[in-house]
């Protein structure tokens, strides 16, 4: 857990960064830039000869469906959705933890399933009022699938690492990293009409770019998978929506996508927070 909570930090403030800061950037090329910059972190880390070769494959597959496709659509919602509703509209990623492994395990957990739920009112509570409405619709879908992804690449890698407890995580997490990059870049290359305007990125944004690639992607993804490893499927489930209300309110309020703190959001915010944090302790 203090792993996930971490990392829960570090991610709070990418939201708001990527919403407003690299506002006007190509989202797929964003995020193939962070992926790459990722994978030079830790390939100095990266000791081959200590998995197989088929595990190497499995590994990089992980994270090209985890990291790769989930930029895919994570950065592809910007487009539609402004930060704080891109961070909203990710609170069904716990029951897809939870339906994934319990799909994978042939097993149902009630418990699991109830804190997943939970943390959902949790995060729907913090930003009740208005639904998903025209072309948010498309924003929507892709944080589902984005979400889908991510749970699945969480579970998959938990369930790998289970398996081989001896292997430490810092010495194969390159794999995933270049899975994920490979995918994020191929991804950008497919469908960005116009990757040469990338290259005219202010030297804030370049250092929000390497802030993202470095801290949030690397250190970030590298600490929830190795949390993700180290607790519960519900724990898992219901930690996934611990970002929620702290990236909303770095969404809101520190990058200033609310007019007015009034006092209704406060409440949602607090309400949200409280259920989420009661689904983490069951």
């Amino acid at each position: 857990m203090p792993f996930l909570l971490i990392t829960t930090l570090i991610w709070a403030f990418s939201f708001g960064l990527i919403g407003n800061v690299l506002y006007g950037l190509d989202p797929l090329m964003v995020g193939a830039a962070r992926m790459l910059v990722a994978l030079l972190i830790f390939l100095p880390l990266l000791r081959p000869r200590r998995v197989s070769v088929s595990a190497r494959y499995q590994l990089a597959a992980i994270g090209a469906v985890q990291f790769g496709v989930m930029y895919l659509c994570y950065m592809s919602a910007f487009r539609y959705l402004p930060s704080h509703q891109v961070a909203l509209f990710s609170v069904l990623t716990p029951v897809y933890v939870v339906l994934i492994h319990d799909l994978r395990q042939r097993r149902f957990h009630p418990r699991y399933l109830l804190a997943a739920v939970l943390s959902v009112c949790g995060a729907a509570a913090i930003k009740a009022q208005g639904g998903p409405a025209g072309s948010i619709w498309i924003g929507f879908l892709l944080m589902q699938l984005s979400g889908l992804a991510f749970a699945f690449g969480q579970v998959a890698y938990r369930d790998w690492k289970r398996a081989h407890p001896a292997t430490r995580d810092s010495e194969i997490f390159g794999f995933l990293y270049a899975g994920g990059a490979l995918a994020a870049l191929l991804a950008a290359l497919l469908f960005t009409p116009a990757p040469g305007d990338f290259l005219t990125v202010s030297t804030t944004q370049l250092g929000v770019i390497l802030y993202l690639g470095i801290v949030a992607s690397g250190l970030g993804f590298f600490l929830w998978n190795k949390g993700a490893a180290q607790c519960s499927p519900g724990a898992l489930a219901a930690s996934n929506n611990l970002v929620v209300p702290t990236a909303m309110f770095a969404s809101l309020f520190i990058f200033g996508e609310i007019d007015d703190a009034a006092a209704t959001e406060l409440t949602r915010l607090l309400i949200g927070t409280t259920l989420i944090g009661t689904a983490v302790w069951i």
